[in-house]
Order: structure tokens, then C-alpha cells, then sequence
């Protein structure tokens, strides 16, 4: 096997998602599931869960999940690289320590894992690391042999991710009219998150007013705005702007919302815009409803042309940049210094998560990081 094909010396990797419900009395466990030590009553879960009752009590994200599963094995296959891919989700069947456990009995010891979240924030990247500590911990009561889990760098600027967006935004384009096209505007969006997690995310030097959260998306942004002024010849006027709060009204989070952009893009005078979800690797819930459904009818009402891009998803170039994740984590590991395949200004993220990189809300472990407990 070339070095380019060579996994070792990972035996596996892991599809790691957030996972939703699958029918209407999926939406309620599932949501307890999310929002497990909050002290939430199931009441104001049902209302939470309108969202999912609107679409059959059915999350889209399973379905997206299985769709990327089928995708990275056929990548890994056509390329010739001999490596099973397992999912697993924090909230919802197929569950993580479920899928660790699998992966244990079937002899996997070393396993690379990929995350569907792009960029560093503590939900989008340290949570995801306390889930792996607890499944493993979960495994060590059992008294399973511990695997070594990795996890995989953010993507958020490998051009495996970022060009398919830009194909996306370029399809949206020509869909307006030709008399607004020219005028369009571009939204970037992402999740929103409070202000106090964008601010410390990432590792401790770049922590910092929007922290690396905002600074990875308005990298990505200038990506995609650039290259469609470069293939279109037009400069699009752009912002990155946020959809999907959730929480106490008076905690701060990051701002403005995408519905708030949209009247105020209105009352400039924009001729159309087209939002663009970066914050997302597939069309889930908070693209469906926040976006397709609420921020459309929004535009709808105020009179303003809007197309919404489409998202990476299963698209066969982001399952070729996931292999070439894994085998530049795998030449590292082996002890070479691998080419890092990145856009943008910032460079290839960090493989290890440093002590202080998106700090935990409370004292909780996380494997796959400087500060794990489980080498």
C-alpha cells in the first residue's frame, strides 16, 4: 500500500453526528436527550419540538447521515483504501457508545474520528469531545478495551468543504431573475452561539472578541464571496449573519439574526439576497425550518427575492476531502509532516485540541485533546 493510501495507524473510522428524531414520539426523548440537566419541563419541550412536528416529527439529519456514510465508503473504496466507517450520534439512535462498543467488539483499537461540525466552538467541538470521554468511560465500566480515539482537524477551509459551497451560491445566482441578480446580496450564516462561548473559542490565543468561531466563518465567507467575484465578475456585497438562538433572552449571543438582516437588507433597497448556510454540513433541521421556512417567509413578506444555497451534504468532493483528512492525520501520527491542504488566511487547524481550547462549561473530561485522560 502507497503511503497515500496507508491508514495505519487507524483501524477504523467514526461518523460522529448529533443525531434527531425519526417520527413524532421520537421528539420529546430527543429533546430531553439535548437538553439533559437543564431542568426543562416536557411542556415547553413539546412547544420546542413544534418545529419537528411541522415535518413529521422527522429530523432530515439521519437520513443526510446515511446518505455521507454511503458516500465516504465509496470514496474510501473507488480510492482503494481498506477502512470501515461506523456512525454514531450524541443524541439519537444510532447512539455513540452504541457505536463504540460495535467498533470494540469488532476488534477496532486506534479510531480516527470525524465530527459534522467545521469549526471550533465548545458545542461544535469540545461537547463532541466530552461525549467521547463518556462513551469511553462507559466502555471502561463495562471492562471493554479502551480504543484511542482522534478526532479529525476542523474543515471549515479545506477546499473539499469550501467548493462545493461555492458551486451552491453560483447555482442560486442564476436562478434570480437577470434583472436583481447583479444586485444580490450574499448571507452567510451560521448558529448562533452566546457571545461569552464565540469569545473563547479555539485555543487560548486566538480567544478574543468572536473567538476563532467568528474568525473561521468570516474566513470561509471571504472564500466563497472572492470566488464568485472571480468566476462572475461581480462583487456581491456579503455579511456573516445567524439564525437558530435558543436560550434566556438576556444572555448575550452572537448577532444579527438572519430575519433581522433580511429587513434590514429590504429597507436599503437590496434587490435579492441569497443565504447561505456555512455553519451547516447538511440540510437539518436549522436549515429547514430557520431557513427554508421562517427566514423565507420572511423575504416573502417583505417583498424580497431570496434563494437558499445548498449545503455540502453527501457531495462526493467533501467525502474525498474527509479521506484526505484521515490520511494526513495518519502520516502525522506515523511520525511525517504531511502536506495540510487549506484556503483562506488562517491554515490548517490544529490536530490535538491544546488545554484551554474551548473550555468546558464545567468540569467535565474529553478525550481526543491535550487535556484528555484517556491517552
Amino acid at each position: 500500500m502507497s503511503a497515500q493510501r496507508d491508514p495505519a495507524p487507524y483501524d477504523a473510522l467514526l461518523l460522529l453526528s448529533f443525531g434527531g428524531p425519526e417520527g413524532p414520539d421520537d421528539v420529546v426523548p430527543f429533546l430531553e436527550n439535548v437538553t439533559r440537566g437543564r431542568g426543562i419541563p416536557t411542556e415547553r419541550l413539546r412547544e420546542v419540538g413544534q418545529h419537528y412536528f411541522l415535518f413529521g416529527g422527522v429530523s432530515p439529519i439521519n437520513d443526510q447521515n446515511r446518505a455521507l456514510l454511503a458516500a465516504l465508503r465509496k470514496d474510501f473504496a473507488d480510492a482503494g483504501l481498506d477502512l470501515p466507517v461506523y456512525w454514531g450520534n450524541r443524541n439519537w439512535a444510532p447512539y455513540l457508545t452504541d457505536a463504540l462498543r460495535e467498533m470494540v467488539r469488532d476488534g477496532r483499537r486506534h479510531i480516527a474520528v470525524l465530527a459534522t461540525s467545521a469549526y471550533a466552538s465548545y458545542s461544535g467541538c469540545r461537547q463532541y469531545r466530552e461525549n467521547l470521554a463518556d462513551a469511553l468511560a462507559t466502555l471502561e465500566a463495562e471492562g471493554l478495551p479502551l480504543p484511542r480515539v482522534d478526532k479529525l482537524r476542523h474543515y471549515f477551509n479545506h477546499p473539499g468543504f469550501v467548493r462545493p459551497m461555492i458551486d451552491g451560491v453560483l447555482r442560486s445566482l442564476a436562478e434570480l431573475d437577470e434583472e436583481v441578480r447583479a444586485g444580490a446580496h450574499l448571507a452567510f450564516t451560521t448558529h448562533s452561539i452566546p457571545t461569552a462561548s464565540a469569545d473563547t473559542s479555539g485555543p487560548v490565543g486566538e480567544h478574543g472578541e468572536g473567538g476563532a468561531y467568528v474568525a473561521e466563518h468570516l474566513d470561509t465567507a471571504r472564500l466563497i464571496a472572492d470566488a464568485v467575484r472571480q468566476e462572475t465578475g461581480v462583487e456581491h456585497p456579503w455579511q456573516l449573519v445567524y439564525q437558530s438562538r435558543s436560550g434566556a433572552p438576556h444572555i448575550p449571543w452572537l448577532e444579527p439574526d438572519i430575519c433581522d438582516h433580511l429587513e434590514e437588507l429590504h429597507g436599503v433597497g437590496a434587490p435579492a439576497v441569497v443565504m447561505v448556510p456555512i455553519g451547516f454540513v447538511s440540510d437539518h433541521m436549522e436549515v429547514l425550518y430557520d431557513l427554508d421556512t421562517e427566514a423565507t417567509a420572511k423575504a416573502a413578506e417583505l417583498g424580497l427575492p431570496v434563494r437558499r444555497s445548498a449545503t455540502v451534504g453527501d457531495d462526493p468532493r467533501f467525502a474525498a476531502a474527509v479521506r484526505d483528512l484521515l490520511l494526513e492525520r495518519a502520516a502525522a501520527e506515523r511520525g511525517s509532516a504531511p502536506e495540510r491542504c487549506a484556503l483562506g488566511s488562517l491554515g490548517p487547524s490544529h490536530d490535538l485540541c491544546p488545554v484551554g481550547c474551548c473550555p468546558a462549561r464545567s468540569e467535565r473530561p474529553a478525550a481526543a485533546g491535550a487535556d484528555s485522560p484517556y491517552a
